[in-house]
């Protein structure tokens, strides 16, 4: 775990546990949703090039439906951050608690009508592609470095090539464990039970932003950047 920083407060601890998210729902959906991700857009855009090669196991309508699904909540998670500019915990709270809402009802959903049908996969990929297309709109919108939360790549660039930065191992670590819980999950247990977990994290991170954000005068770490 990296250590306190006043400049960015709760947000680092809570960005870690969105990544966990990541990790939990990527999982759900590369393992029983088609080989698709609903977080790791790079990845399905790759898959997509795949599919369309006529590689078996793969299907180009998921991957569009899931990147379709990611840009119409990037495009409203920036919404949401353009309407809240000026109090990062706010706006935190505010589109965690949005991202709630849509996992509950993709849990609920995997509860009562399964995942094999077409019409609950497709709504499944939906619910959890939007989700999470918010969350990376709005964590770009927050600027805290070295925690994007859905994608790694740079990030394990920067931390071997700079070799510095305990951010950027723990951002590793907690999608490792996310992936590993939500695969363990799914294996398992069932898909409703992992994205309960990730749904009880997303409930974790939005009450404990709202407490720590209400605060007045606003502390330090709300001020955009």
């Amino acid at each position: 775990m990296p250590t306190p920083d006043p400049e960015h407060g709760p947000l680092v601890p809570m960005l870690l546990a969105l990544t966990v998210v990541t990790g939990v729902v990527d999982a759900v959906s590369y393992l029983e949703l088609g080989h698709v991700f609903v977080a790791n857009m790079t990845g399905n855009v790759v898959f997509l090039g795949f599919a369309l090669a006529g590689a078996a196991n793969l299907s180009a309508t998921a991957s569009l439906a899931a990147l379709a699904a990611f840009l119409l909540g990037a495009l409203a998670g920036g919404h949401l951050a353009r309407r809240l500019p000026g109090h990062r915990g706010h706006l935190l709270a505010a589109a965690v608690a949005v991202q709630s809402a849509l996992v509950a009802a993709a849990t609920v959903l995997a509860a009562v009508a399964g995942h094999t049908s077409e019409p609950a996969r497709y709504t499944l990929i939906g619910l959890l592609g939007f989700a999470m297309g918010g969350q990376n709109a709005v964590v770009r919108a927050l600027k805290v470095p070295d925690l994007t939360t859905t994608v790694l790549t740079m990030t394990i660039t920067a931390l071997a090539a700079d070799r510095t930065g305990p951010r950027r191992l723990a951002s590793a670590v907690w999608m490792f464990a996310g992936a590993l819980l939500g695969a363990l999950l799914v294996l398992h247990a069932d898909i409703p039970l992992a994205l309960a977990l990730a749904l009880a994290l997303l409930l974790a991170v939005a009450a404990l932003t709202h407490r720590a954000a209400r605060t007045v005068p606003a502390p330090a770490w709300t001020h955009p950047r």
